[in-house]
């Protein structure tokens, strides 16, 4: 196939300076065209399964935006934030948990050590109030140990009020985070349902260009599929392209003239590729030529 320059909407005045000399969307007219490979330039198919071929493009560029529509719904982000901050939350949770445990069994000791010691006390007022100790020595003994028993017990109440702070303490921050877990569970569960809603829409969407499709490309040449679904791979999802208004609709880049008078030449079911971009290049009634 001939090579081709490109020019501006405007029919290619006022040039300045390109990547070849002239415009960025046209090609320098003293720079040697590019020339296809053997398979390239013989090429062929019927024009009417060229124009199918840019059915087929419309309905993969249908699929392909449904494709990307669902893997970034908006959802899926804010749900891999939230679970972020849920497991940020459920963490702490779960250290405040074990503080908590702790913390009761602390509690428990102390509260055990405090009712050992007042039974020793309420044992030992007994005997003495009974007249069961009669030596002086022993009385003055246990009155002593009565003493050291009231202090004991004015001290283990102390770290019992300070365990019972601690606890309390650790309890509220259990409860606080336990609260932003269950709330977050709650917003996740919303999001999954609108996640899962839209997928569903799209999937629905996707199921019918897809069952579209088949008839679209039914009776296409192989050979012309494979540069397709090859161009396609390479070219961001684009294999075909319309020849618009003088313009390849892949690149958006201008055809000048005299490309377009060797565009015009060529037999109908030769199979044009954009110089530019390499896209097949679908003539159709809007194309200028």
């Amino acid at each position: 196939m001939a090579a081709r320059g490109r020019e501006t909407a405007g029919g290619g005045a006022g040039r300045g300076r390109g990547r070849y000399g002239g415009d960025p969307c046209e090609h320098d007219p003293h720079r040697p065209l590019a020339v296809p490979s053997l398979e390239e330039h013989t090429l062929k198919a019927d024009p009417t399964a060229q124009q199918k071929l840019l059915e087929v493009q419309e309905l993969d560029a249908k699929a392909d935006q449904l494709r990307h529509q669902r893997a970034n719904l908006p959802e899926l982000a804010e749900i891999v934030a939230l679970q972020t901050t849920r497991k940020s939350s459920d963490d702490q949770a779960r250290d405040a948990q074990i503080a908590v445990d702790d913390l009761t069994v602390e509690q428990q000791k102390v509260d055990s050590d405090v009712e050992t010691v007042k039974a020793r006390r309420e044992r030992d007022r007994n005997r003495m109030d009974q007249g069961l100790v009669t030596n002086p020595k022993d009385l003055e003994r246990m009155s002593h140990e009565l003493e050291s028993l009231e202090r004991r017990i004015t001290s283990l109440e102390d770290d019992e009020l300070e365990v019972m702070a601690r606890l309390e303490e650790a309890q509220r921050t259990l409860d606080e985070f336990s609260g932003k877990v269950r709330e977050a569970d709650e917003q996740l569960a919303e999001l999954m349902l609108a996640r899962d809603q839209k997928t569903a829409e799209i999937d629905l969407q996707l199921a019918k260009v897809e069952a579209e499709r088949g008839p679209a490309a039914e009776g296409l040449p192989a050979d012309l599929v494979a540069l397709y679904d090859r161009l396609r791979v390479q070219k961001g999802g684009v294999g075909a392209a319309e020849l618009r208004q003088r313009r390849c609709s892949g690149c958006q880049l201008a055809i000048d003239n005299a490309e377009l008078a060797v565009i015009k030449a060529s037999p109908s079911d030769l199979v044009i590729r954009c110089e530019e971009c390499s896209r097949i290049l679908v003539r159709t009634s809007e194309s200028g030529l």
